[in-house]
């Protein structure tokens, strides 16, 4: 499933396009994706200027003139894809329609905006834009990690007494928003925490030192793009390259990059989830 690199990358990908220009046609394809969409769907949306795009957490919101959001989650294998030349640049003729495109933007700068999701574990939603923050989905999720107010405090006082894991703990919407699998194995190996570590018997400083780190990871990650491993795919169709500089994730049994450090990289399950770190380096 896509993380916060990942939509970050989309959501500036989609951006250029979509902010400041008018959905003139809204089409949607099925009644529902992993949810019902909303009633009147392509009604409300269509005829409505795009004021900008904004991402919480693992979600895109669109912001309309007529005070609405549109939410948008990518689910395991959604893409939304840019067709046409609206920037005066190439970026792809408009595509045959295929099985899996759910909703269709039809922009009118001349771009095509195609959900696509095999899967149907994406999701989309129309909420009052004023009111957002307070939506089901958003309502209890934490601080933004590339955010002023995702800082060394929070990240102390949050994990302060907690007997769960620290990658269990960083997975925790409530605590961070936006961290996924991928993401928080690599802050672990760059911190020297095992991943099966007790979040509050980590010393202050290590919890504290993390915050950077954690910033640092993601920074790299959506520079590069993203990761690609399935499905996922940038705005334009390309893929991310963050993979490429994987640290730790899926290379079980491959050497650790840590210099003179003869151990390789080892794998453990933890709540259903892969963790992937080296037994040396990380304590």
């Amino acid at each position: 499933m896509p993380e916060l690199p990942e939509v970050e990358t989309v959501r500036r990908g989609l951006a250029p396009v979509m902010e400041g220009s008018v959905i003139i046609k809204a089409e949607v394809n099925r009644p529902d994706l992993r949810w019902p969409f909303p009633a009147r769907m392509a009604e409300r949306l269509t005829g409505q200027d795009v004021k900008q795009l904004r991402r919480r957490s693992k979600y895109i919101l669109v912001d309309l003139g007529s005070g609405e959001s549109l939410l948008v989650h990518l689910g395991m294998s959604g893409r939304m894809l840019i067709s046409g030349d609206p920037l005066g640049q190439f970026v792809h003729d408009h595509p045959a329609p295929e099985k899996h495109d759910h909703v269709v933007f039809h922009m009118a700068n001349g771009a095509r905006i195609t959900f696509n999701d095999p899967r149907r574990f994406g999701a989309m939603d129309l909420l009052d834009t004023a009111t957002a923050d307070g939506h089901k989905l958003l309502a209890s999720i934490g601080p933004e990690p590339l955010g002023n107010s995702f800082h060394e405090a929070h990240l102390v006082s949050a994990l302060k007494g907690r007997n769960m894991p620290i990658k269990s703990a960083l997975l925790d919407q409530r605590i961070v928003a936006g961290l996924g699998n991928i993401y928080v194995c690599e802050a672990l190996y760059r911190a020297g925490l095992h991943p099966a570590r007790k979040a509050g018997r980590i010393s202050e400083g290590r919890i504290a030192a993390l915050v950077p780190i954690i910033k640092e990871v993601l920074a790299e990650a959506i520079e590069a793009g993203g990761s690609s491993l399935k499905d996922f795919r940038q705005a334009d169709g390309e893929l991310g390259y963050f993979q490429h500089n994987f640290d730790v994730y899926g290379r079980e049994g491959e050497p650790c990059n840590t210099p003179d450090c003869p151990k390789v990289i080892q794998r453990i399950v933890q709540s259903g989830r892969s963790s992937f770190y080296c037994s040396q380096c990380q304590r």
